[in-house]
């Protein structure tokens, strides 16, 4: 990492605010952090303000739909607060006298938290809220298209901090964010929280400061023979085009068994998906990717959007746009992560075909990250949960409203999802507030729990 002298020692100016305001709050109680977060959490989805956060991050990124980002904090933050509350983040959190052991909760220090502009609405509060639940400070460094909104949600919670008397240290936001900024905050804080881009995250495992970070999404949904067709297109549409797809969570490939696979598409045009042809293909193409990258102009825009810069003419009320393909990798950007309401789609026979394809589509694009499937079958459902290499399967159920959390799956509620070794990341699931804190184990001495070499090899020893 490079970064000037002055940007160090502007971030080591506000890591050192951070961290005398964290020394203060470290002493507090449970009752005192989770009145606090409940109060923060609050004023993230007072009505009003929520509604003038989500319109101003919808004019600053010029991304998504501000109706879908009021959802965003309804959900995310009300959720995140749902899975800690009760949950114990201070002093003895358990205690096992057989087996002698006191495991004791600690804070990490000052979390330095980067924040994408896909959810710059929700994922301040949410992380803040899992990063005082732990009694840690934190610093969050925005993306430069959503700074400003970012500074909205951090003035928000600093007028709670500072009402209730607490440091409004403990939640610092850089407002003329840098890339280099970004990179002296990974180095100088105790804790990184990544949620972005794949070279952000890489630069995050890079920085030589522990990191929680997320994999790149390329969610791929099966349907098979035996599902509700209706009811699948119903729930995938409805994903996919949630806020423009600014989730990394929405299906970007939709892999159809064969024998329903005429079923299914008509399902989708009857609806709002509209299937390009084979001329339409090459033109759209041209529009969204610019020398192998997704173009600035269409990332998370509306279908209508992309339609029109591409040149090609849609009906009115078509927003989701679909995209036949075979093959996948480089020379099949389809088969990649395309932020927008564009999906490519597959066939397959057997089933064993649906998984490779899968396998083979997010080792290309976002390993380890997620898939789902359309079916009454559990036998598949099981082989798929078997078989897949990613951190989540979602059954019957649309992806990107699921696998941040959802009221109606265990999922838990989070804007950082890891993939594991796969996507280059350190834990398979949900990144929540239980990965902000530290634990101490106390140990006493207990009575011998040596096994006999019997106990241990059994049979083994007399073969």
């Amino acid at each position: 990492m490079a970064y000037s002298e002055e940007t160090a020692s502007f971030i080591a100016g506000l890591i050192s605010r951070a961290r005398k305001a964290q020394e203060k709050y470290e002493m507090a109680t449970q009752e005192q952090v989770d009145d606090l977060v409940t109060r923060i959490a609050w004023s993230g989805v007072k009505p009003d303000f929520a509604k003038k956060i989500a319109e101003f991050c919808t004019e600053e990124t010029r991304m998504g739909i501000t109706e879908h980002k009021y959802a965003k904090l309804m959900t995310k933050v009300k959720g995140a607060l749902r899975d800690m509350q009760g949950c114990q983040s201070v002093g003895i959190v358990e205690e096992n006298k057989e087996r002698g052991f006191i495991k004791i909760a600690k804070p990490m220090g000052v979390v330095g938290a980067l924040v994408p502009c896909t959810i710059p609405e929700a994922s301040p509060f949410v992380k803040v809220i899992s990063a005082l639940k732990g009694r840690n400070a934190i610093i969050l460094a925005p993306h430069p298209r959503s700074k400003k909104t970012n500074k909205m949600a951090v003035d928000q919670m600093r007028t709670v901090l500072k009402a209730q008397g607490y440091p409004e240290d403990l939640v610092i936001g850089i407002e003329e964010v840098s890339i280099e900024m970004s990179e002296a905050l990974m180095a100088q804080c105790d804790i990184i929280l990544a949620t972005g881009g794949g070279g952000l995250v890489k630069a995050a495992y890079s920085s030589g400061t522990p990191a929680q970070g997320v994999g790149a999404g390329n969610t791929v949904c099966i349907i098979d023979e035996t599902a509700d067709v209706s009811d699948a297109t119903d729930k995938i549409i409805k994903s996919k085009t949630f806020d423009d797809a600014t989730s990394c969570s929405t299906e970007n490939s939709i892999v159809i068994q064969e024998d329903v696979y005429d079923d299914v598409i008509e399902s989708f045009t009857s609806k709002s998906g509209y299937l390009i042809s084979s001329e339409e293909k090459v033109k759209l193409q041209a529009a969204m990717w610019e020398d192998g990258h997704l173009s600035k102009h269409i990332v998370c825009q509306s279908a209508q959007s992309i339609a029109k810069l591409a040149g090609i003419d849609i009906p009115a009320g078509k927003n989701l746009l679909l995209v036949e393909e075979d093959g996948i990798g480089a020379d099949h950007p389809f088969s990649g992560e395309k932020l927008s309401p564009v999906s490519a789609v597959y066939k397959w026979k057997n089933f064993q075909d649906a998984i490779n394809l899968v396998n083979n589509i997010t080792t290309y694009s976002g390993p380890g990250h997620s898939c789902g499937i359309h079916t009454t079958n559990d036998d598949r459902i099981k082989e798929l949960g078997q078989k897949a290499r990613v951190s989540r399967v979602v059954i019957r159920q649309g992806q990107c409203l699921v696998n941040s959390g959802s009221w109606t799956s265990s999922v838990p509620m989070s804007t950082t999802l890891g993939c594991g070794s796969w996507g280059g990341n350190s834990v398979s699931e949900n990144v929540t507030w239980k990965h902000l804190v530290n634990y101490t184990w106390v140990f006493y001495e207990i009575p011998s729990t040596e096994p006999t070499d019997e106990e241990l090899f059994g049979a083994i020893m007399n073969e």
